[in-house]
């Protein structure tokens, strides 16, 4: 007992120093990827470095829960590997301690790692995501001459070019502008050329001011029709100081503090589920609506009241059906009858009804699309937050058996197959959160994919290693391979035999 005690701490020891230096290494490659996505707001954008830092402190936060699994598989991988390769490994199965035994006290560890995963994704990282988006949001209404880099012409202003020799971020000034507004064409736009200016956000966040000092203004008069009766076909214009609105809609809309908040990434498990039963409280009563509506179309509002039960509805509508047991006249027979001036107004009525009708379905089924997105978004999350703990041990039972069968240490064949292994989980997870997204599968489906996939491989391989198999036998591959040569052979010689046959 006390020799397996000092044998769990040795294996401890050796997982816990490999797997802080695997996470180190898989953070940092998961926030250069991600970091990718966001390069163009970053580089010359002259940011502080507080904002800098608070940037890459919240986007570490969140990827932590996708370096956990990456770590625990690569740092596994090396330890039994590193173990195999000094015949240690050997000297603990001679002891009569099976691998099972010597992977219990990793297995505590895992799922201590696998309770911290789902704590950050459940505690710290909506918090994180939330303060991530924010932050970015901020940026841009706070400071959008950080949007603007220095010596290129800048398109991100719908309907304008900018260009800025200089910025002092400091005093939120922009020095040697030069502006191109375009309204058609090239051949209509108005230049404008300024020796400082600055550029501020409205209160309602929908337009941007733009404060222009010491500068001129070439506009053509001809885009207005004026060029063939003026006899100045352009004006310019001097200033000291001019203020011009723009429309800014795509970068500082509201409607973007209202994502941050619904986004389902920025919740916990708890706020998931509460808003979860609002927003289906909202769209059961909205459909209900909906229902009573159709009901009042075909004349049926005082036969059926949704505030009964469905079986109480069912009694009215069928003794309604009863009561209507009355032979009633076609409309065909009915119209025929009408004059051709009322055939046209019976005609034009029933088109624009039907068009109404069509319009309202549209509508309809743009609220309740937008109910069921919102429900599959937040379904996806709570599933994530399961799943990608879960890869954790997922991942140990992939990474320790196959260390202790290949008893390969160092960084080479561990990081290749930790690699591939984890290339395919995401192929895995990342398609079946988009098949899932665009409502083709269900939600369960596609985020319990990888698992199901994965999981198999994981109990093939564990079972492999403590019997002291190899995982993938040569012989039986060329075993089979050379069977199948066989077959192929007897097919193409009847094949051939056949063929002859026919000929003759």
């Amino acid at each position: 007992m006390r020799i397996i005690k000092k044998l769990d701490w040795f294996i401890v020891k050796q997982f816990m120093g490999l797997l802080v230096g695997a996470f180190v290494i898989c953070q940092f490659v998961l926030m250069m990827q991600f970091l990718w996505k966001y390069i163009d707001a970053l580089i010359g954008k002259g940011i502080p470095m507080d904002v800098l830092a608070q940037f890459f402190w919240y986007m570490g936060l969140m990827l932590v829960p996708q370096a956990l699994p990456l770590s625990i598989l690569l740092a596994s991988l090396i330890t039994f590997g590193n173990l195999g390769e000094s015949v240690e490994l050997t000297a603990i199965k001679s002891a009569g301690i099976s691998l099972m035994q010597a992977f219990r006290p990793l297995i505590v560890v895992a799922l201590i790692i696998m309770g911290v995963s789902f704590y950050f994704q459940n505690v710290i990282g909506p918090n994180a995501n939330l303060s991530f988006s924010q932050l970015l949001l901020s940026m841009k209404q706070k400071s959008p001459e950080l949007e603007i880099p220095e010596g290129v012409f800048y398109d991100g202003i719908p309907g304008s070019n900018v260009y800025v020799q200089k910025k002092d971020l400091q005093r939120a000034m922009l020095y040697g502008l030069m502006i191109y507004r375009m309204t058609d064409s090239f051949e209509d736009a108005a230049i404008i050329l300024a020796d400082s200016g600055k550029i501020q956000a409205t209160a309602d966040k929908k337009h941007l001011l733009l404060s222009l000092y010491s500068g001129e203004w070439f506009e053509n008069m001809q885009r207005s029709g004026l060029g063939d009766q003026a006899t100045i076909p352009y004006r310019r214009e001097t200033f000291t100081e001019k203020k011009i609105l723009i429309e800014y809609n795509s970068d500082f809309d509201l409607a973007e503090t209202a994502g941050i908040a619904n986004d389902a990434r920025s919740k916990g498990l708890n706020k998931i589920v509460h808003d979860m039963d609002s927003v289906n409280c909202q769209f059961d009563s909205i459909g209900r609506s909906f229902l009573t509506d159709e009901i009042r179309m075909v004349k049926m509002i005082h036969i059926v009241d949704t505030c009964l039960s469905k079986k109480e509805q069912k009694k009215k509508l069928l003794a309604w059906a009863n009561a209507k047991k009355v032979k009633q006249k076609s409309p065909d027979s009915l119209f025929v009858k009408l004059t051709e001036q009322k055939k046209l107004l019976v005609t034009q009525e029933a088109l624009s009804e039907a068009r109404r009708g069509e319009m309202e379905a549209e509508y309809k089924g743009l609220v309740t699309d937008e109910g069921d997105h919102f429900i599959v978004m937040h379904e996806l999350e709570i599933f994530s937050k399961f799943t990608m703990s879960f890869a954790c041990m997922i991942f140990f039972f992939i990474g320790a058996p196959l260390g202790a069968v290949i008893r390969k240490g160092g960084l080479g064949v561990p990081v290749l197959i930790s690699v591939i292994v984890f290339i395919i989980y995401i192929i895995l997870d990342t398609s079946g959160y988009r098949m899932a997204r665009g409502h083709f599968w269900a939600v369960w489906f596609g985020k319990l994919l990888p698992t199901a996939v994965l999981m198999p491989f994981a109990i093939f391989v564990t079972y492999r290693a403590n019997k002291d198999l190899t995982v993938f036998n040569k012989d039986i591959f060329i075993r089979f391979w050379a069977k199948n040569k066989k077959v192929l052979k007897i097919l193409k010689y009847d094949k051939a035999k056949h063929n002859r046959r026919g000929d003759s």
